[in-house]
């Protein structure tokens, strides 16, 4: 079913333009310098901005970069900062694709994946963003210790993700089947509230790199 296109949408998001990297490419590199910030956190696909606002209320040292690439959503995550008071957030309206022209090699500490689209079937597992040229792409922007923090409602999803972390170069630091079993484990995405309150197992990671450039072999 198509989304309903927001209304006033173009003027939504020019009214939270301050919120918006219009040229990421031009940043790559200078992130760290630019925003004044210790540590950089990437979360691809952020949504309505739910995890995105409160990570970052509990880091202000830290700049979070959400990334989405449907407009109709993003809006929703832009009007957020301005509403709660929050300035160490910006946003990409793109697709994880092109992340490697976004940040330069080692420039980002943390990257969150929470709900990605888990593409079934074998012909569309290269669109998964726990594939192998996306986690090229992670390793090479990432630091050298720099980790991946993923969670997902689906098991096949999971099931694939931990291997291609550990073929791709990956060391597992934490793995769970049933993050919430004995209660909220940490910020959880608009998704993952409903999953919670019907009772449905969340399965995560921790990934780390193990340095620069880890290859798929």
């Amino acid at each position: 079913m198509r989304m309903r296109r927001k209304p006033n949408l173009e003027a939504r998001v020019e009214n939270c333009a301050h919120f918006l990297v219009s040229d990421p490419v031009a940043l790559s590199g200078r992130w760290q310098s630019e925003f004044k910030r210790d540590r950089i956190y990437i979360e691809l696909g952020c949504g309505k901005g739910r995890f995105t606002l409160e990570t970052a209320k509990t880091e202000p040292d830290v700049l979070h970069v959400a990334i989405e690439k449907i407009t109709n959503v993003l809006i929703l995550a832009l009007e957020l900062p301005d509403r709660e008071g929050v300035d160490n957030v910006r946003f990409i309206n793109d697709s994880a694709e092109g992340l490697t022209d976004f940040f330069a090699p080692d420039e980002v500490d943390r990257i969150y994946l929470n709900f990605c689209d888990p593409w079934p079937g074998r012909k569309r597992a290269k669109r998964r963003l726990t594939s192998q040229v996306f986690l090229e792409r992670y390793s090479s922007v990432l630091k050298p210790g720099g980790e991946i923090h993923f969670k997902t409602d689906n098991l096949p999803l999971f099931e694939f993700s931990l291997k291609e972390f550990e073929r791709c170069g990956f060391t597992l630091l934490e793995e769970t089947r049933d993050l919430h079993k004995n209660g909220p484990v940490g910020i959880m995405t608009d998704y993952e509230l409903i999953f919670f309150s019907k009772g449905l197992p969340i399965y995560g990671c921790r990934a780390a790199t193990h340095g620069v450039g880890e290859i798929c072999i």
